[in-house]
């Protein structure tokens, strides 16, 4: 029964192999841009508020912080790191 479990569960771990090591390469390349954009973002969000948009100088501040590397990447990189994990769990088993 335990062997019949391993080989169900081989094909699922190699899936999540390769789908983590997609989807780090994608969020690598993705920082980079992110990064950018946030720094743009800063940047309008300070124009904004000096000229005295104060509402718009706070959404772009709150959009910057999303994008940055703190926001929304830093969720995507735990999302892919409990990824990670389970096909290491996976694989925990097959081998064990």
């Amino acid at each position: 029964m335990r062997l019949i479990l391993k080989l169900f569960a081989a094909p699922v771990a190699l899936v999540l192999t390769i789908i983590t090591a997609f989807f780090s390469f994608i969020l690598s390349v993705s920082e980079v841009f992110f990064g950018i954009a946030a720094s743009l973002v800063f940047i309008a969000s300070v124009i904004l508020l000096v000229t005295g948009e104060h509402l718009g100088g706070g959404l772009f501040l709150a959009i910057a912080f999303l994008v940055s590397p703190f926001g929304i990447p830093a969720l995507a990189g735990w999302l892919v790191r409990r990824l990670d994990s389970l096909g290491g769990v996976l694989k925990g088993f097959i081998f064990g």
